[in-house]
C-alpha cells in the first residue's frame, strides 16, 4: 500500500478515537503523582491498553513503576520506542494542585495521552502490520528530579539505583534492544505551534549536609558552630564563581535549604541543602561542579563546620539528531502545520532525562503547543486540548511509519550513519563516577 495511504489511515484512527485519548489525558491530569510513586497513573495506562487496544501482554513495574507494551515482535527490522512520562511536579500554587501540592504543570499527562494516541493510530488502523520493524510503548517514571530524600530511601532499600526513571531503565537494559526513540513535550510556543530540534543543559544533583555544634543561641552562642552560617557562606561563595563560567556553557546553580536547624534558640548544628549544578556540555558540567564543591566546602571551613556532599548522577544534555529531525519535520507538515508555524531549535537551560537516551541512540524530542504559561508555574494551562493531545500523536505516529516503511529503509539509513556519543557501558561508568559522597 502507498505510504501516504497508510498515514491517512493512522490519522483517521486517531481522529475517530480522540475522545478516548483526551479523556485519558484529563484523567491523569486530575490525579498527579510524584516520581517513583506513579502507581495509579501506571494502572491507568495499563487499563487503556487493555480496554481500548485489547492488549494484555503488558510489562509492569519496569523501573519500580511504569509499564511497557511491545508489538511487531515477529518483525526483523529496527525497533522504535515511543515514550511518555508518568510523574507530576510540585506546584502548590496552581489551581489544580492536589492536597500535597502535586500537579501536572509539567505537561506529562499530555505526553502519556500522546504516546497512547500513537498506539491508537498504529494499532487500531492496522498499519503496524504493514511496517517492517518492532514498536514499543514505554510509560517511564520519575523524570522530575525531586523528593531526593525519598529516592535515597528507595536506593538504600535496593529498589532503585538512580533517581531518574530513564537512567534506571537504561541500567536495567530496557533500551538494549531499542534502536531509535521518540517522545515530545508540551510548551507554550506563543503564536507558533511546534518547536523542533531543542538542546538543553545537563546537571549533577547534590544533597549537602552542613555539620556544626549545637549551643544555646542566647546565652552561649560562642560555644557552638553555626551550620546555617556555613550554608549561607557556601551559597555566596558559589555566587562569587559566576564570572569564571563561560557564557556558552550556560552554567546554572540553584539550591534550597531543606532543613535550617532544629529550634530557634539553639545554634543550628544540622543544616541540609538540595542543589543542582547545570551546564551545556559534559566537560563544562564537570568543571562547574568542581568549582561549586570547592565553594561549598569553603563555607563550612570558614566557620569550623564539617560538610558532607552526596553527589547524585543527574541528566545529560539533550542532543539533536538532524537525520531524525528531517523525518519529523515532513510529518509535521503532513498534518497541516506550516513551516512558518514551526520554531527551529530551542535553547533550554533546564534538563530532561531523555538527554541520557539521546547519547546512546537516535532520538526525537519536539515541543508542541496547546498550552499557555511557563511549565511548573501557577500560570500553566492547557488551552487547546485537541491540538495538545492529537497533533503530537499524529506527528510521531507518522514518523514511525516513515522509519519502518518499505523494509525500514529510512530507519536503517539513519542507523547506518549514526555514531553514539556514548556506549551504554561508558554512560553507566559516567553515572557511577558521579555517585559518591565527599566529606570535608
Amino acid at each position: 500500500m502507498d505510504k501516504n495511504q497508510l498515514k491517512e489511515r493512522v490519522i483517521r484512527a486517531i481522529e475517530e478515537n480522540k475522545e478516548a485519548i483526551i479523556n485519558i489525558g484529563r484523567k491523569i491530569y486530575n490525579n498527579p503523582e510524584f516520581g517513583y510513586k506513579e502507581f495509579e497513573t501506571t494502572k491507568s495506562v495499563v487499563e487503556f491498553f487493555k480496554n481500548e487496544l485489547n492488549i494484555d501482554n503488558i510489562e509492569e513495574n519496569i523501573a519500580y513503576t511504569g509499564c511497557r507494551v511491545r508489538i511487531n515482535e515477529d518483525k526483523n527490522g529496527p525497533k522504535v520506542a515511543i515514550l511518555g512520562e508518568l510523574d507530576g511536579i510540585s506546584c502548590a500554587e496552581h489551581c489544580d494542585a492536589n492536597s500535597i501540592g502535586a500537579s501536572h504543570t509539567c505537561g506529562h499527562n499530555i505526553q502519556i495521552a500522546g504516546m497512547l494516541g500513537v498506539a491508537v493510530g498504529l494499532i487500531k488502523s492496522g498499519v503496524f502490520k504493514e511496517l517492517d520493524g518492532k514498536i514499543d510503548f514505554i510509560a517511564t517514571p520519575a523524570e522530575e528530579f525531586i523528593e531526593l530524600a525519598y529516592r535515597s530511601r528507595l536506593k538504600e532499600e535496593g529498589k532503585i539505583k538512580y533517581f531518574g526513571g530513564k537512567q534506571e531503565l537504561i541500567r536495567k537494559g530496557a533500551f538494549d534492544d531499542v534502536d531509535m526513540s521518540l517522545m515530545f513535550h508540551a510548551l507554550d510556543t506563543g503564536d507558533k505551534k511546534v518547536l523542533v530540534g531543542p538542546v538543553s543543559n545537563g546537571f549533577i544533583g547534590k544533597e549537602v549536609k552542613f555539620i556544626g555544634k549545637e549551643a544555646h543561641a542566647g546565652s552561649a552562642p560562642y560555644e557552638g558552630i553555626n551550620a546555617l552560617n556555613a550554608a549561607m557562606l557556601a551559597i555566596n561563595n558559589v555566587h562569587a564563581q559566576r564570572e569564571t563560567f563561560k557564557e556558552a556553557d550556560r552554567v546554572r546553580f540553584h539550591s534550597i535549604i531543606t532543613k535550617g536547624g532544629d529550634i530557634v534558640n539553639v545554634v543550628p548544628a544540622d543544616v541540609r541543602m538540595e542543589a543542582y549544578v547545570r551546564a551545556r556540555t559534559i566537560e563544562s558540567l564537570i568543571d562547574a561542579n568542581k568549582k561549586v564543591n570547592r565553594a561549598l566546602m569553603a563555607g563550612a571551613m570558614a566557620v569550623g563546620a564539617e560538610i558532607e556532599i552526596k553527589e547524585l548522577p543527574g541528566y545529560l544534555p539533550i542532543l539533536r539528531h538532524d537525520s531524525m529531525e528531517k523525518v519529523l519535520r515532513e510529518n509535521i507538515n503532513f498534518i497541516g502545520i506550516k513551516d512558518d508555524e514551526i520554531i527551529e531549535g530551542g535553547d533550554f537551560t533546564g534538563s530532561f532525562d531523555f538527554g541520557d537516551v539521546s547519547h546512546i541512540i537516535p532520538t526525537l524530542h519536539p515541543m508542541f503547543g496547546g498550552v499557555t504559561g511557563a511549565l511548573h508555574t501557577r500560570n500553566y494551562s492547557i488551552t487547546d486540548e485537541e491540538f495538545a493531545y492529537l497533533a503530537p500523536a499524529k506527528s510521531l505516529a507518522l514518523t514511525v511509519v516513515d522509519l519502518l516503511f518499505d523494509n525500514a529503509k529510512i530507519g536503517k539509513e539513519i542507523l547506518a550513519n549514526f555514531k553514539p556519543a556514548m556506549t551504554k557501558e561508558e554512560y553507566l561508568e559516567f553515572l557511577q563516577s558521579n555517585d559518591k559522597t565527599i566529606k570535608g
